[in-house]
């Protein structure tokens, strides 16, 4: 049965319907409903899919009919209890409730009018809310509408720590993602008084906020979010760049490196820089002390320099680590309060977990994100500026409106709020409509575009939010002289800094570009200011996973049968990491907060490279910068098999005289200090798997195997069986090891997943079925016979499928939701291409 759902997808209808609608609390369910059942349990990430109810059945159950999903069409049984009923079923009667909750807080005579704009604009799709606003707007539930917290850095003491972990457990379990500087605590090895001892140090502290984040995560349905900084006079700045090289310690946070202007400077320079902390045995410590350095230096206080290094051996430490696995990710803090509107009365103490909003204490920002392709205009191949112009300024007012329809839990948030009305107007879409007009993503000539399209977003909601405070009165904290000193304010034409010096603004900052994974999935377009991750993406169905085009690419091809994509038509892999900071920058230009974006680039990028690249983000006015290398954080182990292994079997061969003796009672034989083997490439339903297989004499020894990223959960699972694998084959027992390879690969073939691809012969049922097809090919193979077609392909045959594959990421990790291979990393964060799943 279809059902026209006025989405994109089913996966669009279905997120929409379960995450942003309400729900009958008593499951009332009648014959023809639609049903949101529960189709796989899992006590974290069970899968859904969207029916209809067929039969009431007796003893508490429904036969439903599936609209969605692999078994669509199929008739199912399901508790009631394992079933939500949604009492909204369109996108007009969700935007007419966001609307009408948001709009209460208007003045009587202009209420019905904006309420309609509002609804207007949410359901075309044009103006797209934040995910905790669809959720709670209009549902009088005490749910926040705010994403972004940021709380004071912890108080010098136990009970200031605690404190802390109080607030942002708090504010997580409302569905807030928090950010906290520990800057302000001691560093290791410091005197603490009344105790007579030394302190654990400021990154100690890190793992007890980590933790409560992932325990957070198990009591509902969204994880925590958490973001920790430092900042880069800090004397455990060192153990801070290396916490998450310890396996199981700050798992559940980002981390970032606060950098200042003067300490780039020193890098450039391959200046001396000072780690320093103040005096903590200075009387004035505990009362003065909240972790900014200059005002405890204005106030002429005590200072120790722990350490004195060049700034660039630190600089260096922090890109290694960028390269190796994305973390500590930077943030020019400098240039942030340099940029900052509210510079002169609020300092900003660090960011949100994803980094796009820079925050002071107790600072919060509502979102909200402008649908730019829905403003292509076929007939002119042009924006429509005019609807661009009015989703602008609606969408400036129901932000601001937010600042006063949202319940507050503490009342630091409100008064806060209250003084600045911090709001944060971004985008998504922009590489879709850029591929509509032809222009290719980070190209000379859309960085032009996205010059005149970005200041246009800027001018006009400056000017609407001037129009707001001449209705409703600028933000309290407004001082016309200072405000315009702001260096953001001072890229502003002339025309509208007047008007803002004239009758002022509303909100302190209006403008940010923040992740919208799930939302974007929902309006089915690319997702915040990033290009489509690959032009294609993998469709779950009853014979395994299809690659489907996206929307835009389908409609070319369809219109275009047997051509091939034009160039413009470019993924996020398909571009230089310096394409990428080019249009952060070009964006950041016209963006009074920050960005959170991601600079995907390849394997084969150098710790070099990433060092240039990142000195170029600076260079060009970014507030921050994030990079993520395919297939980061690989095991060396298995670079140094593939880099070692000969070309010439008989070189270097190893053999049992070699090894040391073994008594007859060994358990496992050792390694010995030089062996040989082949590397294979074998495509299975999660990536090409590289694997490596040793022997000694002839003998299979041990297994090596690589898929997607070390830390991802599919490449844990790779190298467990690789262990285990191994393990048997070294250990000591009457079965020869090429015989009990025999057996492993015989226990491996066949299994089946819910994941699997090919035809025929070349049908791989799963990874595991293609690991054991793999180990079966191998030990086909005679000594000294080369690798036939799973080894690693020719250069032309490489070629080839580099340019067939040219907008497919073949590195995708596996979502824990619903264990598709279409986990992506963008905008600073990882989200699926298949269910609509999200960390952020």
């Amino acid at each position: 049965m279809e059902l026209s759902t006025g989405f994109s997808s089913e996966l669009s209808w279905k997120i929409f319907l379960d995450r942003y609608t309400l729900k009958d609390p008593n499951r009332n369910f009648q014959v023809g409903d639609l049903a949101i059942a529960l189709v796989e349990p899992h006590p974290k990430w069970p899968k859904k899919d969207v029916g209809i109810v067929r039969e009431i059945l007796p003893d508490g159950h429904l036969s439903i009919e599936l609209l969605t999903g692999p078994q669509k069409g199929d008739l199912i049984e399901r508790r009631v209890v394992d079933c939500d009923r949604p009492i909204e079923k369109t996108i007009d009667e969700v935007a007419r409730r966001i609307a009408r909750g948001v709009a209460k807080v208007e003045k009587p005579k202009v209420r019905q009018d904006v309420e309609d704009s509002f609804a207007k604009e949410i359901a075309a799709l044009h103006f797209v809310p934040g995910g905790r606003i669809w959720a709670g707007a209009g549902t009088d539930q005490k749910l926040t509408y705010f994403n972004c917290y940021v709380i004071p850095s912890p108080r010098d003491s136990r009970e200031g720590i605690v404190e802390t972990l109080g607030q942002m457990i708090e504010i997580m379990s409302r569905g807030g993602g928090v950010g906290i500087n520990i800057s302000s605590l001691r560093p290791a090895r410091a005197a603490v008084r009344g105790v007579n001892g030394r302190s654990s140090g400021a990154v100690s502290w890190m793992d007890l906020y980590s933790r409560a984040t992932g325990l957070v995560e198990q009591g509902g349905s969204r994880r925590g979010a958490l973001m920790l900084q430092i900042e880069d006079w800090h004397p455990d700045i060192w153990r801070f760049i290396d916490v998450k090289k310890t396996p199981g310690m700050v798992e559940n946070a980002n981390i970032s490196v606060r950098i200042s202007d003067s300490f780039m400077q020193a890098v450039k320079n391959d200046d001396d820089w000072d780690l320093v902390f103040p005096d903590t045995t200075d009387p004035d410590y505990d009362t003065l002390w909240d972790g900014n350095l200059e005002n405890w230096k204005k106030a002429d206080k005590p200072i120790i320099v722990y350490e004195t290094v060049k700034a660039r051996k630190i600089w260096n430490e922090i890109i290694k680590g960028a390269w190796q696995a994305a973390e500590p990710g930077i943030v020019f803090d400098e240039r942030h309060e340099k940029d900052s509107n509210s510079w002169y009365f609020n300092p900003l103490i660090s960011t949100n977990p994803c980094a796009e909003q820079p925050l002071p204490a107790w600072g919060v920002c509502t979102l909200g994100h402008i649908n730019l392709s829905a403003f292509y205009d076929r007939e002119t191949n042009d924006v429509n500026w005019d609807g661009l112009r009015t989703t602008i300024r609606m969408g400036v007012r129901f932000l601001d409106d937010i600042v006063d329809a949202t319940p507050y839990f503490f009342q630091q948030n409100y008064d806060n709020q209250q003084k600045e009305r911090r709001i944060g107007l971004g985008t998504m879409g922009l590489g879709e409509l850029l591929i509509r007009l032809g222009l290719r993503y980070g190209s000379p000539e859309s960085l032009d575009f996205i010059d005149k399209l970005y200041k246009f977003i800027a001018v006009e909601s400056y000017l609407y939010d001037v129009e707001l405070a001449k209705e409703k009165g600028p933000f309290p904290a407004f001082n016309a002289e200072l405000y315009l000193q702001s260096g953001f304010i001072k890229r502003l034409p002339e025309s509208v800094r007047q008007a803002i010096r004239e009758h002022g603004v509303r909100n302190v900052t209006i403008l940010t570009q923040a992740p919208t994974g799930t939302v974007g999935t929902m309006v089915g377009t690319s997702t915040g200011i990033e290009p489509y991750y690959a032009l294609t993406y993998f469709r779950q169905s009853r014979l395994g996973y299809d690659e489907q085009y996206v929307p835009v690419a389908a409609e070319w091809k369809e219109a275009h049968p047997g051509m091939e994509l034009p160039s413009y038509f470019v993924g996020a892999m398909d571009l230089t990491p310096e394409e990428h900071v080019y249009v952060q920058a070009a964006i950041q230009r016209w963006t009074d907060s920050s960005i959170s974006k991601t600079a995907n680039a390849p394997s084969t990028y150098t710790v070099e490279d990433t060092a240039r690249l990142y000195e170029l983000a600076y260079d060009l006015g970014c507030k921050g910068v994030t990079i993520y290398r395919d297939q980061s954080r690989t095991e060396q182990v298995l670079h140094l098999s593939e880099e070692s292994s000969p070309k010439n079997d008989a070189v270097n061969a190893t053999t049992p005289e070699n090894m040391p003796p073994m008594a007859d009672d060994v358990e496992v034989y050792p390694v010995p200090q030089l062996i040989n083997g082949r590397t294979y490439r074998k495509e299975t339903p999660a990536g090409t798997a590289r694997v490596v297989i040793n022997e000694v004499d002839g003998n299979p020894f041990e297994v090596f195997m690589l898929l997607g990223r070390a830390g991802s959960e599919v490449q844990s699972f790779m190298e467990s069986l690789g262990r285990v694998i191994s393990l048997y084959l070294r250990s000591n027992g009457n079965l020869t090891p090429r015989r009990r390879l025999e057996l492993v690969a015989e226990q491996l073939k066949g299994i089946g997943g819910a994941n699997q691809m090919g035809f025929g012969p070349g049908r791989v049922l799963s990874v595991v079925d293609a690991i054991g097809q793999l180990l079966e090919s191998h030990l086909r193979q005679r000594p000294g016979e080369e690798a036939a077609a799973i080894t690693s392909p020719s250069p032309n045959t490489r070629k080839t499928e580099e340019r067939d594959n040219r907008h497919t990421s073949l590195h995708l990790d596996l979502c824990p939701q619903c264990d598709a291979p279409t986990l992506v990393y963008e905008e600073g964060c990882q989200h699926c291409q298949s269910c609509g799943y999200s960390k952020c």
